[in-house]
């Protein structure tokens, strides 16, 4: 029988784009062990970029009957992160940092979407969605590969949340119960696709960083 909801038809459409954006040679070095600490790190400074106009763009949208009920606070990741690069760089971790081309991009796409709340959740939703799902995996490889206890990645802990999968099941029940009609939806699953492809590009940009070649 096919899965009438919203959330599954938004998985199955995106499914091909989230699995070449995971399976991007910089994600696939690292995640097998291949990589190094520093190239860790240069994705971690990359997410800095992505979450700050996320959550910048959230607080924006904290009273919007759209955004409103898919902005859960257990999803904040700034200061998590900010703890990750402190423990990463060091303290002067701020003077240290740059966005790649595709970085730049991308926030700036999130924050372009900000004033239509239905393509903002689409960047929402591939962020953290991907955070409670897949990120959990890489934390642990991390762990793994670079001895981190928990400092370092602590990027991918959701202390506030008790249970994550009951947690995306109720994210894609807001997936299900927000007031799209199949036009909007369709407009939802292509800025979905788009958010992928910025992930696809970023993985790149970093490749091309770690090997020197010119952005």
């Amino acid at each position: 029988m096919t899965d009438s909801r919203f959330s599954a038809l938004l998985a199955e459409r995106t499914r091909a784009s989230h699995s070449d954006s995971e399976g991007a040679g910089f994600m696939r070095d690292l995640m097998r062990g291949d990589g190094t600490c520093d190239d860790y790190t240069a994705l971690s400074v990359q997410h800095w970029y992505i979450y700050d106009a996320l959550e910048s763009c959230a607080a924006s949208l904290a009273d919007d009957p759209i955004a409103q009920p898919f902005l859960r606070s257990e999803l904040t990741r700034m200061p998590l992160l900010e703890a990750d690069l402190e423990h990463l760089l060091g303290s002067e971790w701020r003077s240290q940092i740059a966005p790649l081309p595709t970085t730049r991009a991308y926030a700036d796409r999130i924050r372009e979407v900000a004033d239509w709340p239905t393509g903002f959740i689409a960047h929402h939703y591939t962020r953290y969605l991907g955070d409670l799902s897949g990120g959990q995996f890489i934390a642990r490889l991390m762990k793994r590969h670079f001895g981190f206890d928990r400092r370092g990645v602590e990027f991918y802990a959701f202390d506030e949340i008790d249970d994550l999968d009951a947690f995306k099941n109720e994210y894609r029940a807001t997936l299900d119960a927000a007031p799209w009609n199949d036009i909007e939806r369709e407009r939802m699953i292509e800025e979905t696709l788009l958010a992928y492809r910025f992930n696809s590009d970023l993985f790149r940009d970093l490749d091309d960083a770690k090997h020197g070649k010119a952005a």
